[in-house]
């Protein structure tokens, strides 16, 4: 009875050694969680919605401090700015005053006037119409256009004289410049209506008295008329006048 008695009971043993064992387990899996963790590994942490709502909180209050510090700053560069007179003081403004005061005297005075002398001081204007002129080529046995503008007919004040004077338009250059003579013949240009023909002796538009064909073009027959009524009127003035010489 006795021996019965002091046996082991082996279901009381298991129940006691089983606590023991998952112990140890827990124990050996929350060491290797911590190895784990040192190095990066361990189980993947489930993303939390309320901490990301305050990290952003925390995102926008940083960005709008920084706004603001960034406005007062701005602010702040402006008021000194104006104040300081616009950045660059009274320095520059000072310098920019005494280069001023240099002054440099003028070679030439734009504002005088120098007279120009045509010749046609002395003359009164007879008559004055538009036309175009050209003169023949004896070498090239062809008509060359002398320039467009007004051919006019000047009477001298003192003698009376009456030259027959044509410049281009623009550059008013001489292309005709002749006493009327009396053995002048204006003849009307072939087929032409408008235009005349004549021989000048002495057409000293080129600087030297020179023999010229020329032939003149009007915008139409009346102007061509009225300039040989005007022509023939010069020439028996001008008749009268070489003759009393």
């Amino acid at each position: 009875m006795a021996d019965q008695d002091s046996k082991p009971d082996p279901t009381s043993t298991s129940t006691t050694e089983k606590p023991m064992m998952e112990k140890a387990t827990e124990t050996v899996t929350a060491a290797k969680d911590n190895v784990f963790a040192m190095f990066g590994g361990g189980a993947k942490k489930a993303p939390n919605p309320a901490d990301d709502d305050a990290e952003n909180d925390r995102s926008g209050s940083a960005k709008a401090q920084a706004d603001k510090a960034k406005a007062i700053s701005s602010e702040g560069t402006s008021s000194t700015t104006l104040n300081n007179g616009g950045g660059g003081g009274g320095d520059d403004d000072k310098a920019d005053e005494e280069e001023a005061d240099v002054h440099f005297e003028p070679v030439v005075h734009l504002t005088e006037k120098v007279d120009t002398k045509t010749n046609e001081e002395l003359e009164e204007q007879a008559f004055k119409m538009r036309a175009k002129l050209f003169k023949f080529d004896r070498e090239t046995r062809e008509w060359k256009e002398r320039g467009t503008g007004d051919v006019r007919l000047l009477k001298h004040k003192e003698n009376g004289k009456t030259r027959l004077v044509m410049r281009r338009d623009k550059t008013l250059k001489v292309c005709a410049n002749h006493y009327v003579v009396p053995d002048m013949k204006l003849s009307p240009n072939v087929g032409s209506d408008r235009s005349w023909v004549w021989n000048a002796a002495a057409d000293v538009s080129e600087g030297e008295p020179e023999a010229q064909t020329l032939a003149i073009r009007f915008a139409n027959s009346e102007n061509a008329n009225a300039f040989r009524d005007a022509f023939m009127n010069a020439q028996k003035e001008n008749e009268a006048l070489f003759k009393a010489e």
